[in-house]
């Protein structure tokens, strides 16, 4: 069933499905993660419905983003949200294992993804198809990823990505063997002291050796409550009166 929803009252609305990938705590997270500069040339790679764009240009209106994805569903709910948002969004169907079919290399100066985070033979299964192609490696595998974003990114760009902390390894040795230096690094907890449950990473393509550890990201307080930069993160700090900064 389609559905809609707004960053925050008044502000830009999305659109997005039951069916395909819905809106997550990961896209957020990874919406507010790149340090965004005006102007920049981005791209979402496997962007589904397009809200981590939305996300991006809700920050930095100034941005202009580029959503690629394999299904044409999600796709329509993108250009939906784009069209009633205002902002400079385009979308292109393609297979990012098909370098033909995507923008010309070294096009963009940041690439973000919230790519699959399972192996297809790892056991995990999403209900629909749309739904595991979102999740695990069917129509793409973590290193064919990595070669798109880098194929696309201009020397010294950078790839910014969520991903499981159970995959530190691979994502790591995917970055590097495709020529994106890991650069940054941001475990993210459920409450201060657990166990990090997701990771936000960020490369540079051709860049020197040297990893930053960031301060974790904690989502609650001792009392379960969200704190105040995943307020921050999810807009709560907005009100009708305010355009995207």
């Amino acid at each position: 069933m389609e559905r809609m929803d707004q960053l925050w009252p008044g502000g830009p609305r999305y659109y997005y499905d039951d069916a395909y990938f819905p809106p997550g705590t990961d896209s957020f997270l990874l919406g507010a993660f790149p340090r965004l500069r005006p102007g920049e040339r981005v791209c979402d790679l496997g962007c589904g419905t397009g809200l981590l764009g939305l996300l991006m240009l809700a920050r930095e209106p100034s941005l202009h983003v580029t959503g690629v994805d394999i299904q044409p569903g999600p796709l329509a709910l993108a250009r939906k949200s784009a069209a009633e948002s205002h902002f400079d969004m385009s979308f292109l169907q393609a297979d990012l294992r098909h370098p033909e079919q995507l923008p010309p290399a070294g096009s963009f100066d940041l690439v973000v993804c919230n790519p699959p985070y399972f192996k297809p033979d790892s056991g995990f299964a999403a209900r629909g198809q749309a739904r595991r192609i979102a999740r695990a490696e069917e129509t793409a595998s973590l290193e064919e990823v990595c070669a798109a974003a880098a194929r696309l990114l201009r020397w010294g760009g950078r790839l910014a990505l969520v991903y499981r902390p159970e995959r530190l390894c691979d994502l790591m040795c995917a970055l590097r063997g495709c020529g994106i230096e890991p650069k940054r690094l941001r475990w993210v907890e459920s409450r201060i002291g657990t166990a990090p449950s997701l990771l936000l990473l960020e490369g540079r393509r051709g860049g020197g050796s040297g990893l930053t550890t960031e301060p974790p990201l904690v989502l609650r307080d001792q009392l379960g409550r969200d704190t105040p930069e995943v307020d921050a993160i999810y807009f709560r700090n907005r009100t009708t009166e305010d355009a995207p900064l």
